[in-house]
């Protein structure tokens, strides 16, 4: 059997790595996991390259997880609010444990009713096609009762919002993109998606907006997506499900209402996680392509200096480890869940120097998903370098599954 490993480059012993976790994973894998490193098998010259990227990651990490810290640890990471989130296992983590991710991920009560508007300002704007505005108003209601009155609150995440290029010819597959944390400018995902090529390719392309970014942020937040994890990890968990919610509902409306027959989705860190969840419960989708993903959110703060040293911090202090964050959050984890998206249908790209979403995340996601498709490039979470070969792989990737319409290739 050819490696499923699709690019020059492999973690080493990539030929019989770690085997899958045993269930639940939360308990099996390793709690000293945040601390441990990905080996690789690199050149003196990608070894440099990894270091100079990684380098950058970095630096972001540690501006990123400050402010993290200061403006949001406060007000849901305290040990009076750990208290509180803990006990909110008893909602999620029996939903973990059912084994069904669609008692979590509710599906859509009602079709969404869009509002399409000529877009403002894009970077890409098609000859042959046009880039509107999209809104509705998000019908989701949290699965923990507790917590809908003050989800409630929240009046600007209530619309949900996309940017979506069509061509005059359609209706056209479309790629259905979401971005990562804090990253929600169209114009930087128009580049980061490189969204003209694949609307070059024929493809139609919608850029969703996750809960609490961008418009959806409210008016006193002091970032985009601080919302999003400023409520402590039961909000993290609302506002994962919401994100599929509404994903969901834009899916819906692209089949129904434009006539798609063809949806799939990517997404990059944050996105690719909630890509992830998305194809838990989506069998509708072409395909999904995770890039750089998170994977464990419990986790990934554990080495997001200084905010991991207050997490683990006052963990002990409550006598708790990271296996009890794992369980409460284990419900939007891709990891509970089996994949509905066909193995065939499954490309994980990861980054060999990201050190926002490390690779040993994109490599658990590959052994949960049966050791499907992945690229790795040798650059970090910003620094995507070889970036012209995955888009090659991409492309190849869109051929094989028969994603591209052969009459418009």
């Amino acid at each position: 059997m050819p490696s499923p490993i699709v690019s020059r480059l492999a973690h080493a012993g990539a030929a019989s790595p770690p085997s899958p976790l045993a269930a639940p994973w939360w308990d099996s894998l390793p709690l000293e996991f945040a601390q441990q490193e990905e080996p690789f098998d690199l050149s003196a010259l990608d070894r440099a390259r990894v270091a100079g990227s990684a380098a950058v990651d970095v630096v972001l990490r540690t501006l990123g997880a400050t402010l993290v810290g200061t403006l949001a640890f406060p007000l849901g990471y305290h040990p009076a609010a750990m208290r509180q989130a803990l006990r909110a296992r008893d909602v999620y983590e029996p939903l973990a444990r059912a084994g069904d991710p669609h008692r979590f991920f509710v599906k859509p009560a009602s079709a969404a009713r869009v509002r399409a508007t000529k877009a403002f300002g894009p970077l890409f704007v098609p000859s042959d096609g046009e880039c509107e505005d999209l809104q509705f108003e998000s019908p989701f209601t949290p699965i923990d009762p507790a917590l809908r009155d003050s989800y409630a609150k929240h009046r600007g995440n209530v619309n949900a919002h996309a940017r979506y290029w069509r061509h005059h010819r359609g209706p056209r597959p479309t790629v259905i993109a979401i971005h990562g944390f804090s990253a929600d400018l169209y114009h930087l995902n128009e580049w980061f998606f490189s969204l003209p090529w694949l609307y070059e390719q024929g493809f139609d392309v919608l850029l969703l907006t996750l809960p609490f970014h961008g418009r959806r942020k409210g008016a006193l937040a002091p970032f985009s997506g601080h919302g999003f994890f400023a409520g402590g990890a039961p909000r993290i968990n609302e506002a994962f499900a919401q994100g599929v919610h509404d994903a969901r509902m834009y899916l819906d409306w692209l089949q129904d209402e434009r006539g798609v027959t063809k949806v799939g989705v990517t997404g990059v860190s944050l996105g690719g996680l909630t890509s992830s969840l998305l194809a838990t419960v989506e069998p509708r989708l072409a395909f999904v392509i995770p890039n750089v993903p998170v994977v464990s959110v419990a986790d990934l703060v554990m080495e997001w200096e200084p905010i991991g040293l207050a997490t683990r911090a006052t963990l002990k202090l409550m006598h708790h480890t990271v296996r009890d964050a794992r369980r409460l959050l284990a419900v939007t984890t891709p990891l509970t869940w089996p994949c509905a998206v066909p193995r065939e249908r499954r490309l994980i790209i990861g980054g060999i120097g990201d050190r926002l979403a490390p690779p040993k995340h994109a490599r658990l996601l590959w052994e949960h998903w049966d050791r499907c498709r992945l690229h790795w490039f040798p650059g970090s979470h910003l620094v995507h370098l070889d970036r012209g070969a995955y888009l090659l792989t991409i492309k190849d990737f869109f051929d094989e599954i028969g994603f591209r319409e052969k009459s418009r290739a």
